[in-house]
């Protein structure tokens, strides 16, 4: 296992961090223990979840994952020490989630208390806002006239950034959280609070976890290099494009208990043609090489370079066991050639 500091923090984790949104949905509480148990048994010291998991997320699963989590830990207390264990607020658009109202200061500091009693721990090491206040180009609304930019209010948006930072900075001073991060944000989120962060001596983000794979790699070059300049951590989520980097949608196959067989809360956005052949075209070169499609795309993603951790999540044990197994092979330039090749035939399928 290897090991890197968190952006400017003194928060030093594995380069496989353990996803748990299945948990509470596809996973029970026993195969979620299992799950902990043989992830830190192999070196993972890094954890993340989310007030809104399990996923697709509900009114009834509210929470649920972190409730599972914080029943590991009262069972495992001298295991929170060792665990680095990440959160996030959710954002806007949840009516069972303060009402789908936007995120505030005083949002994350309600939101924080509810996750530790949750999560039975005093602390958070790292506490992310899930994704922002504004439209982003995530969930496949990266596409041109997807969005619109120009009637965006910034200093709005700059003047909520500061009551969240304050909030976060409320939390920080009681002990409540040690290091706050983003998700699902852009160049413009990413810089706009490391600004706000220096001019009012505020809490600094310390990472960003946006999605990240074979099938969706917007972020290269000019998000990642943007993180990897500032010293803020790239946290990769679904390497396996929500399950369809292990092959088993394809031909049209809809396993029972899969992901896609359920209703997802943004449609299936990744069943596209153009993914089933990028995909097919991928299971062409790991079957080349003799390994699987899902090592393949959980490696590719690993040696990137700027990728400071991968977020791997996993229904079964032998999902688990497969997926952390992946980060010990190198791919040569050989087959990194052979990858490349098939990005630059499909390189935004979805």
């Amino acid at each position: 296992m290897e090991y890197i500091n968190l952006g400017r923090s003194d928060l030093r984790v594995s380069n496989i961090c353990l996803g748990s949104m299945t948990w509470g949905m596809q996973n029970s509480q026993a195969e979620a223990d299992r799950q902990l148990d043989y992830a830190v048994a192999k070196g993972i010291n890094f954890v993340d979840t989310a007030e809104m998991y399990a996923i697709p997320p509900t009114a009834e699963t509210y929470g649920t994952t972190e409730t599972i989590i914080g029943n590991w830990f009262a069972r495992n207390a001298g295991k929170r020490k060792t665990i680095v264990l990440a959160s996030k607020i959710a954002g806007n658009g949840l009516q069972w989630i303060r009402g789908g109202a936007d995120i505030t200061g005083a949002a994350v500091v309600s939101a924080v208390d509810a996750s530790l009693k949750r999560l039975q721990t005093d602390y958070i090491d790292l506490y992310q806002l899930h994704w922002p206040n504004r439209s982003s180009p995530h969930f496949a609304k990266h596409w041109p006239g997807r969005l619109t930019f120009t009637g965006v209010d910034a200093d709005r948006q700059s003047e909520q950034m500061l009551d969240i930072l304050n909030g976060l900075a409320t939390c920080m001073k009681a002990g409540k959280i040690r290091y706050c991060g983003l998700s699902d944000e852009t160049p413009w989120g990413i810089n706009e609070y490391l600004r706000l962060s220096e001019n009012h001596d505020l809490p600094r983000m310390v990472s960003l976890q946006n999605e990240f794979n074979l099938l969706h790699a917007k972020d290269w070059p000019y998000v990642i290099e943007n993180c990897v300049m500032s010293k803020v951590a790239y946290l990769a989520w679904s390497p396996l494009a929500g399950g369809a980097l292990t092959g088993k949608y394809m031909h049209g196959a809809l396993p029972a208990g899969t992901r896609w067989s359920m209703t997802q809360r943004n449609g299936l956005f990744r069943d596209k043609a153009l993914s089933h052949a990028a995909i097919a075209a991928y299971k062409g070169v790991a079957d080349m090489h003799n390994i699987s499609l899902a090592t393949l795309a959980l490696a590719w993603c690993s040696q990137m370079d700027g990728i400071a951790s991968t977020i791997i999540g996993a229904t079964s044990m032998a999902q688990l066991e497969e997926d952390i197994a992946a980060f010990a092979i190198t791919l040569d330039a050989e087959i990194l050639s052979e990858i490349l090749a098939v990005f630059k035939r499909y390189p935004a399928p979805f």
